[in-house]
């Protein structure tokens, strides 16, 4: 028997048709504006505008409604520096050892390669960590499910309500990525899952030319 207590769903909002269309058509007009940018201003981010972020990105479904997931955000720019020259040497091993050519011509048009910068320029880095289980009454393993796929939905509505807040962001999955446990003292249970650099763009920000695929590309009515 489930004894977790349910209540009414009152926060639902039910909208008329045409309300709907608006509100659907003004979103995707703005979540199409979001580019991820390489180059930022150091300009400081307002912490409560990051915390409220944090705060939507928590409220992602997950499986058995577990939270697995756990944000640390960094604006010491010595723990910056060090993040970015931990994730430069894993980043220049990737490229020049471990990455197939495949990729290489794959990213190719984006301009990328082992020096990340932004790193330490971004004013606020964010690692999401993927917490694969939880400590339960009696100091047990409290195992966690559907993990990759709960904070993989968590960290896009994080990116979202960045964008929506008028910040920019760039993801960075750095191959391998453990350093980030040591650099930041985190526990063997938490799998770093995607690091976030996020700020303002810099002024003289440029972004590749990309074409996104149509609708009728990405979606199958049935």
């Amino acid at each position: 028997m489930n004894d977790k207590p349910f209540v009414s769903l009152d926060l639902y909002r039910e909208y008329p048709v045409d309300e709907m269309q608006r509100r659907a058509g003004e979103f995707y007009e703005e979540v199409q504006r979001r580019r991820s940018v390489r180059s930022f201003s150091d300009r400081p981010v307002p912490r409560g505008v990051i915390e409220d972020c944090l705060r939507a990105a928590g409220t992602a479904p997950g499986g058995a409604h577990q939270q697995p997931w756990h944000f640390v955000v960094i604006s010491d720019p010595v723990v910056k520096r060090r993040i970015r020259e931990e994730a430069e040497k894993v980043e220049h091993a990737f490229y020049h050892e471990r990455a197939i050519p495949e990729w290489l011509a794959a990213i190719a048009p984006m301009g990328t390669d082992e020096r990340k910068p932004y790193l330490e320029v971004a004013p606020c880095l964010i690692v999401i960590f993927a917490v694969s289980y939880g400590e339960g009454t009696g100091n047990e393993r409290a195992k966690h499910y559907y993990v990759t796929e709960s904070v993989g939905i968590a960290t896009g509505m994080l990116i979202t309500a960045l964008h929506h807040a008028g910040l920019a962001s760039l993801t960075h999955t750095p191959s391998p990525m453990g350093f980030l446990n040591a650099v930041l003292d985190r526990t063997a249970n938490e799998r770093p899952f995607l690091l976030l650099a996020v700020g303002y763009p810099a002024d003289d920000a440029v972004v590749p030319v990309l074409e996104r695929k149509p609708l009728d590309a990405i979606a199958t009515f049935m």
